[in-house]
């Protein structure tokens, strides 16, 4: 008689999906929760939530997520809509894309950078480049 609303935001708080140390996936991952990979991921990776790469960790491929935190390597294109938190023990390699961006000192960031701003029409890209503006 009556239908209910998935409750998405509630359904997966608390819940981690675990890839451990030694496993090789080669493919694409699609998670709604938070993941914490400490294996090797050659493919790309979709989340709604948390992506944490452990030290020991290797990925090659596309990631696009809520928020991460990168201890090990990566390759590829990155997009963050939140927080990208980049370890002293991270070594990122290609192009990220990033709503706030936190690097330690000691981590290997090689990487083209844009940050995301909100406005009033939704999320606008800014690269990290002053550009002119014309009156």
């Amino acid at each position: 008689m009556f239908n209910k609303a998935p409750k998405f935001s509630t359904e997966n708080l608390g819940k981690t999906n675990r890839i451990v140390e030694g496993t090789i996936i080669t493919g694409d991952i699609v998670s709604q929760a938070d993941f914490r990979l400490d294996g090797e991921l050659i493919g790309n990776f979709i989340s709604k939530g948390k992506i944490v790469i452990g030290p020991a960790s290797k990925v090659k491929g596309d990631i696009i997520c809520l928020n991460a935190d990168i201890e090990g390597e990566f390759t590829g294109k990155i997009k963050v809509t939140e927080l990208l938190n980049v370890k002293a023990t991270a070594k990122i390699d290609g192009e990220v894309t990033v709503g706030r961006l936190s690097v330690e000192p000691g981590a290997d960031f090689s990487a083209t950078c844009i940050m995301l701003m909100d406005s009033k029409n939704g999320i606008n890209e800014r690269q990290g480049t002053k550009q002119k503006s014309e009156k």
